[in-house]
């Protein structure tokens, strides 16, 4: 298979850039005074108005699709409509700030959806309303399919404003989508946006799939397979769904996942009950040997320069998280926490490794400093597991099993948490949910 460029096939959409992403509307913009911190919105959500876009029919939709995006970040509340006391017919024109004071609102979201040339102009202006003044506003063209990326694209756009941090809701999911009873499980790729939409399944369900992770460019998923009856590594085009086996290894090959470059996959692969981690050069197909140790080395993970990789094993008598060079070696033990550690996972910021811990007959999401520092627990239950950061490394997705009335294992579900582990979000899907993997921004 043909490595391809990004291009336009990725997502089959057709927002037009030129002169509009990346330059501001005509009109003036003033810098207002409204930026909070995460940490702290986190605690005190910012209330804000995100009013129905005008013109169009698609603009109610948008609007509503920009404050769900908002709210599930968990740092903003929007206010609800029923209260608004302005009627915005015309956001070019300033509001009315003190209808807007007088329901509390720190924010306000205006805009317009209009038709061009059989495309969609959206606009949008963001206010701070006790400042009096625009803190930002562009304007869009797509494909009047695709009006829903725009709204996140508009949802990332205010989230930036007023952190200062990059957002994430311009994003996908891949995950394994699971049917059926537990001792006849069929498991399917899926991939979806962040919020559950646009779902579409990637295989049919014929062959067990397991791990699915994105490449760097999201036009490749790196994922394993039992579609020749051992577990094997492959390639998929999210576009075409073309596979392609990556390497075929006469042993077990598993937890494959992308060098942040995506010129590489590192893996595990298991010989006479013992496992190691290998790199992959993805175009010459050669091979790297990581580890050579008696013990099991497994769950690799680069750090965002490449110059890292995170993994556990058990040498030190327990599955433990260990730190190595890219280029292999022995590796520097760095969690020294009760109970057992799986599933490292590099922020994509390279501030904390997250992962799951098993203690006490419960299963936890965790992060921890590179260095083994700051150790701390985002969520816990019956099972909680196979931690994915979002690109802006303030958020994380996994899947929980709850145990149904039986006390046995009940429904997969995604979750969502924040770093500081107050925002904790279900993430819809049609069916039972596992191994999800968050996506990059999805380029412009």
């Amino acid at each position: 298979m043909t490595r391809s460029t990004l291009g336009h096939r990725l997502l089959a959409v057709a927002i037009a850039l030129a002169a509009v992403l990346a330059a501001p509307v005509a009109w003036a913009q003033t810098r207002g005074l409204l930026q909070v911190s995460v940490e702290g919105a986190a605690a005190n959500p910012v209330p804000i108005a995100v009013t129905d876009f005008v013109g169009d029919a698609t603009g109610v939709q948008l609007s509503q699709v920009i404050a769900a995006d908002l709210e599930r970040s968990g740092l903003f509340r929007p206010i609800d409509r029923g209260a608004f006391i302005e009627r915005i017919a015309d956001p070019a024109r300033t509001p009315r700030f003190q209808d807007w004071r007088a329901i509390n609102a720190d924010a306000l979201v205006v805009g317009s959806v209009t038709q061009q040339g059989g495309r969609l102009r959206v606009e949008f202006r963001l206010w701070d309303v006790a400042a009096g003044s625009q803190l930002t506003g562009r304007a869009y063209f797509a494909e009047g399919a695709n009006w829903r990326r725009i709204a996140h694209i508009i949802a990332d756009e205010i989230f930036k404003r007023i952190t200062g941090e990059d957002g994430f809701f311009d994003t996908r999911v891949v995950y394994v989508a699971e049917t059926g009873p537990g001792n006849a499980r069929v498991k399917k790729l899926a991939i979806m946006d962040q919020d559950g939409a646009n779902h579409r399944f990637l295989t049919d369900g014929r062959s067990l799939v397991l791990t699915p992770r994105f490449s760097p460019t999201l036009q490749e998923v790196v994922y394993m397979s039992y579609a020749q009856g051992a577990p094997r590594v492959y390639l998929m085009n999210v576009d075409s769904a073309r596979q392609e086996l990556l390497g075929n290894f006469p042993n077990m090959t598993f937890a494959p996942r992308f060098s942040p470059d995506g010129n590489r996959v590192v893996m595990s692969l298991a010989s006479d009950g013992n496992s190691d981690i290998y790199a992959m050069d993805v175009r010459s197909r050669s091979i790297n040997r990581l580890t050579n140790h008696p013990a099991i080395d497994t769950s690799p993970s680069y750090a965002p320069d490449g110059g890292r990789i995170v993994f556990t094993s058990d040498r030190g008598g327990s599955q433990q998280i260990y730190v190595m060079s890219s280029g292999g070696g022995e590796g520097q033990r760095i969690s020294f926490g009760q109970g057992r550690y799986s599933t490292p996972v590099w922020s994509p910021r390279g501030d904390y490794i997250a992962f799951t811990k098993q203690e006490g007959g419960s299963f936890s999401i965790g992060i921890m400093r590179p260095n083994g520092d700051g150790e701390r627990i985002l969520a816990s239950s019956y099972l909680d597991e196979g931690p994915t950061w979002a690109p802006n490394g303030r958020y994380l997705m996994f899947f929980r099993q709850a145990p149904n009335a039986g006390g046995r294992a009940g429904a997969v579900r995604l979750q969502m948490v924040d770093t500081t582990g107050r925002v904790l979000r279900p993430v819809p899907t049609p069916t039972d949910a596992s191994d999800p993997a968050w996506s990059p921004l999805i380029p412009q």
